[in-house]
Parts: C-alpha cells; sequence; structure tokens
C-alpha cells in the first residue's frame, strides 16, 4: 500500500485518519493543504475516483460565499474554481494509488489492506 493523507492539522478528521493508520502500522505520506495544495495531476485522480468534483467540496467550509458562486458555475469552471480554491475540499483525502476516499471512511480503507 502507498498511502497518502491530505489534510490540514487542525481537521481532526484528518487526525482520525491517521491515527487509524498508525494503529495498523501502515506507513502512509501526509501531506498538509495549508502548506501545500494538490497537483493538477493528484486533484483530477482522486476527483475521477471519488466520483466528480461535487463529492470533494465541504458544503460546511467557512467560505460560504465561494460555495454557493459554484454551484452555478459550469462543470469545467467549478473544476477550476475548486483546484485555485483547495481550501474547500473535505479533508481527509485518503489515496491509495488510483483509489481515494474524501472524509474518514475506514471501512472503505479496510478493504485496502
Amino acid at each position: 500500500m502507498n498511502i497518502q493523507i491530505f489534510g490540514t492539522k487542525k481537521c481532526s478528521d484528518t487526525r482520525k485518519a491517521e491515527r487509524y493508520f498508525k494503529e495498523r502500522r501502515i506507513k502512509y505520506q501526509f501531506i498538509d493543504l495549508k502548506e501545500k495544495d494538490m497537483s493538477r495531476g493528484e486533484f483530477n485522480s482522486i476527483r475521477q475516483s471519488v466520483g466528480g468534483i461535487e463529492n470533494l467540496i465541504d458544503e460546511n467550509a467557512k467560505d460560504k460565499e465561494l460555495i454557493i458562486l459554484i454551484k452555478y458555475l459550469t462543470d469545467v469552471d467549478k473544476e477550476e474554481k475548486v483546484y485555485e480554491n483547495q481550501h474547500i475540499i473535505k479533508t481527509p483525502i485518503v489515496r491509495n494509488g488510483k483509489k481515494a476516499t474524501v472524509g474518514y471512511k475506514p471501512d472503505v480503507w479496510k478493504e485496502w489492506e
């Protein structure tokens, strides 16, 4: 397994995801989205894996105006706006090769083991 966890240190679900993999002695790479954004390739791979851009957006993000704006954009513009504003993506994003989850999903991660 080649696990990557994208999230922030302040996110409780991200910390729970890290703990999940630590407890099972599964090595992972943590990427802090406050310090470094996802690359275009990572973003596209995760978007495809989770079933579209709508599944990446955190409806409870602090930037409510941006969330509302995104709802009215075309799919191409929506994708670009989310990529440019990665702070509105739901965390943690846990990636294992071409597979990915958004949010705390231990039931899915068990299947990867």
